[in-house]
């Protein structure tokens, strides 16, 4: 078990933004298509991160033509080129689910002023 361990906190060692549950990210993936590789950007609020060490994923979710979209990244992957924060959430809570049933300007985060 402590070797696994071991090999987990090599393979951490990537270089990881601060965010937070609520902020807004944007986030650059590594997509394949056949040998083609290419950057997608997925923007949208940080509504919840789980687990800890190699295994942690975060969700992030955005609004597109009206219908929401969400999308689980695990933090350590090699797929994930880069998150950058776009803007800062003020929230009280560890988890945003409830804005899953939020429609409109309900189902916005107020900004952190600093």
């Amino acid at each position: 078990m402590d070797a696994l361990k071991l090999i987990a906190e090599e393979s951490v060692k990537k270089e990881i933004p601060q965010f937070e549950i609520g902020d807004t990210v944007r986030v650059d993936v590594n997509i394949r298509e056949g040998e083609r590789e290419r950057i997608q950007v997925f923007e949208g609020t940080v509504i919840a991160r789980k687990g800890s060490g190699i295994s942690e994923t975060f969700t992030v979710r955005r609004v597109s033509y009206g219908v929401g979209v969400e999308r689980v990244f695990p933090l350590h992957s090699p797929n994930v080129k880069a998150v950058a924060v776009v803007r800062k959430g003020r929230v009280r809570r560890a988890k945003l689910y409830y804005l899953r049933d939020r429609v409109g300007k309900a189902a916005k985060v107020k900004e952190q002023l600093k």
